[in-house]
């Protein structure tokens, strides 16, 4: 009985110690993070866009993380440097991903910076990466006669818009586009100091 409570207490200390150095610990370290410098907050209309990157499933198949400057694969795409804590300060929840069935877009924003492409990407992939697997949201436009005042037309490659009819952006998209392109992180990647 004596060298059972024995057993019992060295386990309960060893788990005690355990959740502290892989729980606590790391918690502490990163728990109050100051953005990196250079790092905006989003604005209300990039807020609006994020819902729509989590409800579309944009998160399922694009990353917003990618490796170390000396691995190959990502360092040759040109998705930019490996992130840091400070990068994700106002993400929460953070949207990292889990798959790279698509480009990676932690620096989308940067090598991709016009409306136009990402309009016509979201609408009809393939008409911009022939050999893209990503679907289209087409339920992210109306499909019209003619544009009215104040509509953002879509400008797609020839063939891809329906004939005779125009396609418009719905507000849900541009505010789509507006995270995305907020995705920039330029930026020198400097450690930020816990506040």
């Amino acid at each position: 009985m004596k060298n059972e409570l024995k057993l019992l207490t060295g386990g309960m200390v060893m788990l005690g110690l355990a959740t502290s150095l892989l729980v606590v610990l790391p918690y502490m370290q990163v728990r109050d993070v100051a953005p990196t410098e250079g790092l905006k907050p989003y604005t209300a209309a990039e807020w609006r866009g994020r819902e729509q990157y989590v409800q579309n499933g944009c998160v399922y198949c694009h990353s917003q993380q990618p490796r170390a400057k000396n691995f190959a694969p990502d360092a040759a795409r040109g998705w930019g440097r490996a992130p840091v804590a400070g990068d994700y300060a106002y993400d929460t929840p953070q949207l990292l991903g889990t798959m790279r069935t698509g480009p990676d877009l932690f620096n989308i924003g940067a090598r991709q910076p016009s409306d136009d492409w990402h309009l016509g990407h979201l609408y009809q992939p393939r008409a911009y990466v022939p050999e893209s697997i990503m679907p289209g949201y087409p339920y992210l436009f109306d499909i019209k006669d003619k544009a009215e005042k104040g509509d953002q037309v879509v400008n797609l490659p020839p063939g891809y818009a329906p004939a005779g009819k125009v396609v418009v952006a719905k507000q849900e998209v541009l505010d789509l586009v507006k995270y995305l392109k907020s995705l920039d992180h330029t930026y020198p990647a400097i450690k930020p100091q816990a506040k």
